[in-house]
């Protein structure tokens, strides 16, 4: 069967493609000056792009709201600041150049190299905050950024770039080392992952995305859907538990993937449970109102609808038909079950949480690995609970690879009420699909380099036994020797014979002259190996690279230097006669 033919692209789609492998080039050309800074030099970048985007945090927060209609400005307020102060805190301190770390013991020397261009994908549900993130860890790496942003956010997007390059220009960027698409297409964005200048894939987005940025053939970081459910196991304080999970979910009305999204509660204190959610702004949907909104709320295709993604719990009850308090936090549906038949129980990017009741732990362990293998392996979840026994068979069994203990899963997972590393980037790690599980941090945009001496000489392979000595053949008999006067003789006595004369003695020949010394021929000096190392190198002292028929050149050396013009070809070495 012939495969079905791709959709005709459009005038906007390759303007976006030719924009995408403009800024991949330039970004490229700047990675080559940014990969010499110094970690001064760098620090000084990232504090200013940081110090600089910080005042503008509520501006940014309005501005993405009112251009994608979703979620909260106070929260999305909150999350630029975490980018823009929690995130740098973390990242100042660490040593991205040069020598790094030494073991002493092992006598390694580590050494930090740029993995290169970073292409960023910027979702937009957490446009500004994941911008500013993404901005700050790729730069603090010495790695140039290229961000693609969601159609319906680039202009909150475009302006938070604008902010920190402006910044960071001030304090010595390189022009191009932050680049941000402005015709914004799906195919810009796949030419940009696809772009042969761009090392490394920073996706968070959808699972088309997410996938897609995987097939480019070129190592990516993707984040997926979360769907977390959150346990209330019968030690937990159960109002505090209850707390936690509407904060969470109602923080930017629930469009974060580690957002809440199932409560799983012990049947011993659910009766206290639902009490507490109530009163704390929960509302419980009757079977006849949970079926209505599930009809609204999710598309046949099992996805949340965008009309309610990111809106408040009283604004979707209100589209929906149905009557809820004021003051409701979010909306709670009883479910027996979880999977296509239980509509309620996806990830749902909105204040709506599914809820359900089991005998102890070990039924709310099962329940709970039940939601996450629908949708959300490898992400985050939730215990509430005083038992370390139980937290810790929840760690050692659940396909999470962020439980979170007592905290909300939207503030504990991002590390804003943790310890864990704060980001806005979640890998999911094998569960997930992803090549990571960690928080996504300038580690990740870097190699590692490592000089290791010696500490245990190596030994010689065993000798191989000598062959055994075998007898000498005998020697062959040698002709008797006969002079040059009597070989003469015989000769002419033959030709006599044979009725011919003997031969005319031969006049000596004349001496020869001696010939001329050559000329010695200095060949020309190509380089005989060329890295990425040497052409910074070259740059840096203003000299040019000798490059022959027979010099290798890696790849990432031929792209840097052929840029920065410092190859000359060798000519064949000339023959003096």
């Amino acid at each position: 069967m012939a495969a079905a033919a791709s959709p005709p692209q459009t005038d906007k789609d390759l303007a976006s493609i030719a924009e995408a492998r403009a800024l991949a080039r330039r970004a490229k050309l700047a990675q080559t000056t940014l990969a010499e800074f110094s970690q001064d030099q760098i620090d000084r970048i990232v504090e200013a792009m940081a110090t600089a985007v910080a005042p503008h945090a509520e501006s940014l927060a309005r501005l993405a709201v009112e251009e994608t209609t979703f979620g909260v400005v106070a929260d999305k307020t909150q999350k630029n600041l975490f980018a823009a102060q929690r995130v740098f805190e973390f990242i100042k301190p660490m040593k991205t150049v040069g020598v790094i770390n030494r073991i002493e013991d092992r006598k390694i020397i580590e050494i930090a190299e740029p993995f290169g261009v970073v292409a960023a994908v910027i979702p937009s549900t957490n446009p500004t905050s994941t911008a500013i993130y993404k901005i700050l860890i790729a730069i603090k790496a010495r790695c140039a950024v290229v961000l693609t942003p969601h159609p319906s956010a680039a202009r909150c997007i475009t302006r938070t770039a604008d902010i920190m390059n402006e910044a960071g220009r001030r304090a010595g960027l390189p022009d191009g080392a932050i680049g941000w698409m402005h015709t914004v297409t799906l195919e810009g964005t796949q030419e940009l992952m696809r772009a042969r200048e761009v090392s490394v894939i920073l996706a968070t987005g959808g699972m088309g995305l997410v996938r897609a940025a995987y097939s480019a053939g070129k190592p990516a970081y993707g984040v997926g859907p979360g769907n977390a459910p959150c346990y209330i196991e019968s030690s937990a304080d159960v109002r505090k538990a209850a707390n936690d999970i509407l904060t969470g979910k109602s923080f930017d009305n629930g469009v974060l993937c580690s957002s809440p999204n199932s409560v799983v509660v012990d049947e011993a204190v659910e009766a206290e449970a639902k009490r507490q959610f109530r009163d704390l702004g929960g509302y419980f949907l009757s079977p006849a109102e949970a079926e209505t909104l599930a009809r609204q709320l999710i598309t046949p295709q099992r996805l949340p609808n965008p009309a309610f993604v990111g809106k408040s719990a009283v604004y979707i009850a209100e589209k929906c038909g149905l009557t809820v308090p004021a003051g409701t936090r979010a909306l709670i549906a009883e479910l027996q079950g979880v999977g296509r038949d239980f509509p309620l129980s996806i990830e749902k990017l909105c204040p709506v949480l599914s809820y359900y009741v089991v005998k102890d732990w070990r039924e709310g362990c099962e329940r709970c690995k039940q939601i996450l293998k629908y949708g959300g392996m490898g992400h985050t979840m939730s215990i509430h609970s005083q038992n370390d026994a139980v937290i810790l068979e929840f760690g050692l069994h659940k396909p999470a690879y962020r439980i979170c203990v007592n905290t909300p899963t939207t503030h504990g997972s991002i590390g804003l009420t943790t310890g864990l590393d704060p980001a806005m980037t979640l890998g999911c790690g094998g569960f997930g699909g992803n090549i990571t599980s960690d928080n996504i941090s300038p580690k990740h945009l870097l190699n590692i380099k490592r000089v290791a001496y010696e500490l245990r000489p190596a030994q010689p392979s065993a000798s191989v036994p000598s062959a055994p000595t075998l007898p000498k053949a005998p020697a062959k008999p040698q002709p008797e020797s006969i002079s040059a006067d009597a070989l003469t003789s015989r000769i002419d006595k033959f030709l006599a014979t044979r009725g011919l004369a003997p031969l005319a003695p031969v006049a000596p020949l004349a001496p020869v002259a001696p010939l001329a010394p050559l000329t010695p021929v200095t060949p020309q000096s190509a380089e005989k190996f060329v890295c990425e190392d040497d052409v910074r190198l070259a740059i840096k002292e203003g000299r040019k690279l000798l490059v022959g028929e027979r010099t290798i050149v890696t790849p990432s050396a031929r792209d840097a230097g052929e840029a920065a013009k410092v190859f000359v070809q060798a000519g064949w070495p000339s023959v003096n006669s």
